[in-house]
């Protein structure tokens, strides 16, 4: 089969086993985007490329799948870029299909460094340099993106686009990466630890969203309650002695029994300051074993070289498959946790809708944990959340709940305002059996709101809550905070904007909510058809200042 290069590289990134493929189309990449929709690869047109990029990495997150976004060159790839870096920063298998000025045309507008580009954010600079050599450099770029889970940006010039594609024989093809089994006796070393630990945890992170089952064997078989990073939330849904997420977002009872352990087991997870609270989650006296795929990942937050502790290079799953392995025929272990007293209390006060709290509504502005907790209850539990970052991000991850790890997307690495929205366009698509439920601030969904055409456009029974402070409210409260004196706002305060009426000019429904009993729309509107967005423009009360923010300008 011959044809253009163009048609060769679509047709090749198919065979590879694309799954979605997410642009902006101009004339740079027309024929590389009809090539894969050619191919069977199926294409959302976005409003912004920024947005594309954020969709791709939001489906393949939540899919398991590589996603591809497509752009033009230059300007296409540029608008990209904020995407692309949360991408490349969460280790989203992500191919970026981009096209590029031919090397001749040294004065081409569309002329900028694209692999220095894409290194700067983190990503993997490649390009198709060739008409004989094309197949190899997609093939070799897609297999960076799938086992190695890069975001990979692959160029491919313009003349090279046009040229004459060689024959080829036979598909293309990457074979799975095996699966990394710990070195030498760490996984007895691990399970010599767990067995001696008399409060252990064990704490999930995104390098562990397919390991649910053996890290959960694990748990019971050493007395280990689990817990998460927010970007792994709803892995262990479902188990008795699932404390949620550690870190910021973590309840009373779950920082309580996490800093109360006298072993801490994170499972790829990078132990950072979100995760630990700057390490005053875990105890002073508490061990700490971490367990990643790569050896760079160990230690990398919080030493794991003290005596009792552990750095393990190993595939999650494999190497809790290991442990176990290690431990049978071994005496029970020490840990005495697990009791019908702890179970009791963790489902009496392990999430959030169960802590008490003063209610801060006015009549004129909700509480934003009383609409968290209505929603919660409210609509459908087979749900997919996406949550934008500012100061209201916590209501919507502390309370939203989620059947499983899939049902939450958390782009939060790059910590860009004004993902929200893209990003659960993308896990929407990727969970359409979902109700997609998005968690924004004003001032995010504003900045991304030319991507409410798309949900409009795909019929996405999208619910956007906009906790609406009428300002970018983590500024206000960090800079106007105690002792602070008197500090101009102006910059960061804005009038009230009639956020559903925007909803609405935009072809979604748009109810305004001040109190509880407005919610009575959202609950019709959730009774169906849904066949179309709703804008749900919360205004919500201050809060004061959202002590989960003051942790992150503690690590700016």
């Amino acid at each position: 089969m011959s044809g253009t290069v163009a048609q060769l590289v679509g047709r090749t990134l198919a065979e590879l086993g694309a799954g979605h493929v997410f642009g902006v189309v101009g004339s740079g990449n027309f024929h590389l985007t009809n090539a894969l929709i050619a191919a069977g690869v199926p294409f959302t047109a976005a409003r912004h490329e920024g947005g594309a990029a954020t969709m791709a990495d939001a489906w393949a997150r939540t899919s398991g799948r590589v996603a591809v976004l497509t752009t033009h060159q230059g300007c296409g790839l540029t608008n990209a870029v904020t995407g692309i870096g949360e991408a490349a920063k969460s280790r989203t298998p992500l191919v970026v299909l981009t096209a590029d000025a031919q090397a001749a045309a040294v004065h081409s507008n569309f002329r900028v460094d694209q692999d220095g580009l894409a290194r700067s954010v983190g990503a993997v600079a490649e390009r198709v340099h060739s008409p004989a050599s094309a197949v190899a450099d997609v093939v070799r770029a897609f297999r960076r993106a799938r086992n190695d889970r890069r975001t990979v940006v692959l160029s491919v010039p313009l003349d090279v686009q046009a040229a004459a594609a060689p024959e080829t024989s036979g598909a293309a093809a990457v074979p799975p990466a095996p699966r990394v089994r710990p070195h030498g006796d760490d996984a007895g070393r691990l399970a010599a630890l767990l067995a001696t630990a008399r409060r252990p945890v064990l704490v999930a992170g995104r390098g562990a969203r397919g390991a649910r089952a053996e890290l959960a064997a694990l748990a019971e078989r050493t007395g280990a309650l689990l817990a998460t990073s927010a970007v792994a939330k709803g892995l262990f849904a479902g188990e008795e002695f699932d404390l949620g997420i550690s870190g910021g977002f973590s309840t009373p009872l779950a920082a309580e029994l996490i800093g109360a352990a006298d072993l801490v087991v994170g499972w790829g997870c990078a132990l950072n300051m979100w995760t630990t609270r700057h390490g005053r989650l875990i105890g002073p006296e508490a061990a700490v074993v971490q367990v990643d795929v790569e050896e760079a990942a160990l230690g990398a937050h919080r030493p794991v070289d003290r005596p009792l502790e552990l750095g393990v290079v190993g595939d999650c799953a494999q190497t809790a498959r290991d442990v176990l392995a290690a431990l049978e025929g071994a005496p029970e272990a020490s840990s005495s946790w697990r009791s019908p007293e702890l179970a009791a209390r963790i489902a009496r006060e392990g999430r959030w809708r169960d802590v008490p709290f003063e209610d801060l509504s006015t009549g004129e502005r909700i509480d934003p944990r009383v609409l968290s907790r209505e929603l919660d209850a409210l609509l459908p539990a087979e749900r997919v959340v996406a949550v934008d970052s500012g100061n209201f991000m916590g209501y919507p991850s502390q309370y939203l709940s989620v059947p499983d790890e899939r049902g939450f997307c958390f782009t939060q690495a790059f910590q860009s305002v004004g993902l929200g929205l893209a990003t659960a366009i993308g896990a929407a698509l990727a969970q359409p059996h979902r109700l997609p439920v998005l968690g924004t601030g004003d001032g995010g969904f504003l900045m991304g709101v030319a991507e409410l055409e798309t949900a409009v456009r795909l019929g996405l029974p999208l619910v956007c809550v906009v906790y609406d402070d009428a300002a970018y409210g983590a500024e206000v409260h960090h800079f106007a905070g105690p002792g602070a004196g008197d500090v101009p706002l102006d910059t960061v305060v804005f009038p009230d904007v009639d956020i559903a009426a925007v909803g609405r000019g935009f072809g979604a429904e748009g109810v305004v909510v001040r109190r509880v009993e407005d919610l009575a729309a959202v609950r019709a509107w959730a009774d169906g058809p849904r066949d179309r967005p709703l804008v749900v423009d919360a205004k919500i009360a201050s809060d004061g200042g959202a002590w989960w923010l003051a942790e992150a300008f503690r690590g700016h």
